[in-house]
């Protein structure tokens, strides 16, 4: 569909376009081929005009700033629906604005939802280490909400069962002997941890300081949630591996890392070891995809921060 006449022709950025080319492969390159006619459509049926499309944006999503037929600023997501993302509008439906970012509609099957207003260019990474770490712990306390048993959302341990499967069919290629017994010690570590789960809560799923931008109603709101149902710990180990390129750069990484996961365990009423076992767990299965992929420079740093732990 092409734009309409006051509507701006919605180009997909470059670095949207690599990375689902990338993940995704033929599916993904169609999927991005219909993104312009995908904003125009969303735009005509629920009256919005758009006002640019914003940079850098979701990095399996275009994000537009647009404008309702009231003239309220609000954003249009257009996103790919994944096993991890299909979940996103029912979380944000469950938050109602207290933590995360407010949904006012959605078309879930079609990965497209109009959310509120937020500063896309103002995260936490805009403040110091502490002030950041402060925030997003108050903000990862209103998202932990309890959940009815007949909930919608993936399990953490249905998740870290998929991923167990995939890091031991990875761990096991030419090519990465040197990783295989970091690979067993967060495979152990994780099956441990799965085996005695404490109460379980929803969880954010990719909480990191990127994903909490400057609001209106309140300081800070999370985002792009990637929505599961499990413990705590699970949530809070991206945070203790948040702004690594500093972390490395900084005198005694190790330390410093191991003081920031005591603090992150302290402030929020945490298990240490269960938190240090989930970033191990994380940031291993993360580095050994990304050596796996063709971003060893990535899965280097994930790596070493996990022999940090």
């Amino acid at each position: 569909m092409p734009a309409g006449p006051d509507q701006p022709r919605v180009e997909v950025p470059a670095l949207l376009r690599r990375t689902v080319s990338t993940w995704e492969g033929a599916a993904g390159r169609a999927w991005l081929d219909a993104l312009p006619g995908a904003a125009a459509e969303f735009a005509e049926r629920w009256g919005l005009t758009i006002e640019r499309v914003l940079v850098p944006g979701g990095q399996v999503s275009l994000v537009l700033l647009v404008r309702t037929d009231e003239g309220e600023p609000a954003t249009l997501k257009l996103g790919l629906v994944t096993a991890e993302s299909e979940r996103e509008p029912e979380a944000l439906e469950r938050w109602d604005g207290l933590g995360a970012v407010r949904l006012l509609r959605a078309e879930p099957e079609r990965g497209a939802m109009l959310l509120e207003r937020l500063s896309g260019d103002v995260s936490l990474r805009s403040l110091p280490e502490a002030k950041a770490m402060l925030e997003a712990a108050g903000t990862l306390r209103r998202l932990w909400v309890p959940v009815p048993e007949d909930h919608p959302f993936t399990t953490q341990h249905a998740h870290v069962t998929r991923l167990l499967r995939l890091l031991r069919e990875r761990r096991d290629r030419p090519g990465v002997e040197e990783i295989r017994p970091l690979a067993d010690e967060a495979i152990a570590a994780a099956e441990s941890l799965l085996a005695d789960p404490p109460e379980q809560v929803l969880l954010h799923g990719d909480f990191h300081h990127g994903n909490v931008l400057a609001g209106e109603r309140l300081p800070w709101l999370a985002i792009d949630p990637k929505p599961l149902v499990g413990e705590r710990a699970y949530d809070l180990a991206w945070l203790v591996r948040d702004r690594l390129d500093t972390l490395a750069g900084q005198p005694g990484p190790a330390a410093a890392t191991r003081r920031r996961l005591t603090r992150l365990a302290d402030s929020l009423e945490v298990d240490p070891d269960r938190l240090r076992g989930w970033s191990l767990f994380r940031a291993v299965e993360a580095g050994v995809w990304a050596v796996t992929v063709g971003d060893p420079a990535l899965g280097r740093l994930l790596l070493e921060f996990a022999s940090w732990l």
